[in-house]
């Protein structure tokens, strides 16, 4: 049930954003009186699931879910139609259009897909809020793995800067590290205050989820909410409801340390100490070769610490959500820039469709489902604007080299480029895909 959640979620959210993109190209294209002959959502190689035509333009549904598409007369575009081009120009097509003209109509999509994201970020502000974790109330201090004790962090250090600057939101920490090419932490321990260093190779092991800095937590209470597919305890007659009290008769204050003792304890028996309906009972238990148990609780933030929340009313939250809107593309430039990187190899987490569906949680929450949309939001446009023969960046380009020059490219150049783009296109799509697939097999 929670794989079929994921999946609406994404083909929902997919929908509306390819719907937006292609309005903002069909808009443009009507203001400038030029006919829009195909208004598609997702592709119809072979066959469309149902289609209708109103006025000039046919509109329907595709089966194949890898975007959408309006087909704009007098256009090379991704059908090729070659035969409409051996036709005299018409008024009423692309090509006739002054190029200041198809600049506004290739361009539509992407403004389209930016002021979406703004107009869900006000919208998501105004109706909830924004809630995120203090830096100075993660009271525990932090913890992390051997790649940040590595660097010279120890679990209970408490943030104090990055580069000496104060981060308000402690889950931003690490992005912010990642993005801003950070050279130091700041850190209060045992009442003194050190610099951390951080050294080059840091940052592409964050990439890959290592190094990464939480908040400490309380290890209690640690009350069994559900058991992983293939679960040592649950084996050894565990039961949702449990609570887990210690390991070997040992008491932790700290989850991290229940999680290092499991991890000293690899393919190893150990004695769980659970409570259950008030009793207490020892279960011994195998632990797995990675050092877990298969368990998991209902544990959240909000349980440990004090967070913060900023109400917006409806005027207050235009202007914050236009700011997190230009934030969240500055933020998502880096990171595209560090895609091309051979430093920090982020090319190497690119993913595909399992990655993109998998951000979304297992249970419908609309308040996270309009959060990622209007960030898929961004990303959409962002891509499309790739000066990339094939996306709208590439006709732009095109158009763009027309203005500057006076001279138009002609329609067998801007054939082969599009075929060009299109064969990029499909390759960097494998690659993404490719790279889901061999995740799933590795783990």
């Amino acid at each position: 049930m929670t794989i079929i959640i994921r999946i609406l979620q994404f083909l929902l959210s997919l929908s509306i954003l390819v719907i937006i993109h292609e309005l903002g190209h069909f808009i443009m294209a009507k203001v400038f009186k030029t006919r829009v002959e195909k208004f598609y959502l997702f592709f119809d190689a072979w066959f469309s699931i149902f289609k209708f035509k109103r006025g000039e333009t046919e509109y329907g549904l595709g089966w194949l879910p890898l975007g959408g598409y309006v087909k704009i007369a007098g256009m090379i575009d991704e059908s090729l139609d070659k035969e409409q081009l051996k036709q005299p120009v018409q008024p009423w097509e692309f090509r006739a259009k002054k190029s200041w003209q198809r600049l506004l109509i290739m361009t539509g999509g992407v403004f389209f897909n930016f002021i979406l994201a703004m107009l869900i970020y006000v919208m998501v502000l105004h109706a909830w809020g924004e809630t995120y974790l203090p830096t100075e109330n993660v009271k525990y201090g932090i913890e992390t793995d051997s790649t940040g004790h590595s660097i010279g962090l120890k679990n209970g250090d408490k943030i104090l800067s990055v580069d000496n600057q104060y981060i308000e939101n402690f889950m931003q920490i690490t992005p912010d590290i990642i993005l801003n090419n950070r050279k130091s932490i700041q850190v209060e321990r045992e009442g003194r205050e050190l610099n951390i260093l951080i050294p080059a190779d840091y940052i592409p092991k964050l990439l890959k989820g290592k190094g990464q800095i939480d908040a400490r937590t309380p290890f209690g209470p640690f009350v069994i909410s559900k058991f992983s597919k293939e679960s040592p305890a649950k084996a050894a007659g565990m039961a949702v409801g449990d609570e887990i009290i210690g390991l070997d008769s040992l008491k932790f204050t700290y989850y991290d340390e229940f999680q290092n003792y499991l991890a000293e304890n690899k393919s190893k028996t150990v004695i769980l100490n659970i409570l259950r309906d008030k009793e207490k009972l020892n279960i011994p238990v195998v632990t797995s070769a990675a050092g877990l148990l298969g368990v998991m609780s209902n544990r959240s933030y909000d349980q440990f610490f004090d967070l913060k929340t900023i109400k917006y009313g409806f005027f207050q939250s235009i202007p914050a959500g236009i700011t997190k809107g230009f934030k969240t593309i500055g933020d998502y430039l880096k990171q595209f820039k560090l895609i091309f990187s051979r430093h920090t190899k982020a090319y190497e987490s690119l993913g595909g469709f399992i990655t993109i569906g998998s951000i979304f949680p297992g249970a419908w929450d609309w308040q996270v489902f309009w959060n990622l949309t209007a960030f898929l939001s961004i990303i959409l446009a962002v891509m499309n604007i790739l000066p990339i023969p094939a996306l709208d960046g590439g006709h732009v380009m095109f158009l763009l080299f027309e203005v500057i020059t006076g001279k138009k490219p002609s329609d067998k150049f801007l054939e082969y480029a599009q075929i060009v783009g299109m064969i990029i296109l499909f390759s960097l799509l494998i690659f993404a895909n490719g790279n889901d697939i061999l995740r799933l097999l590795r783990k």
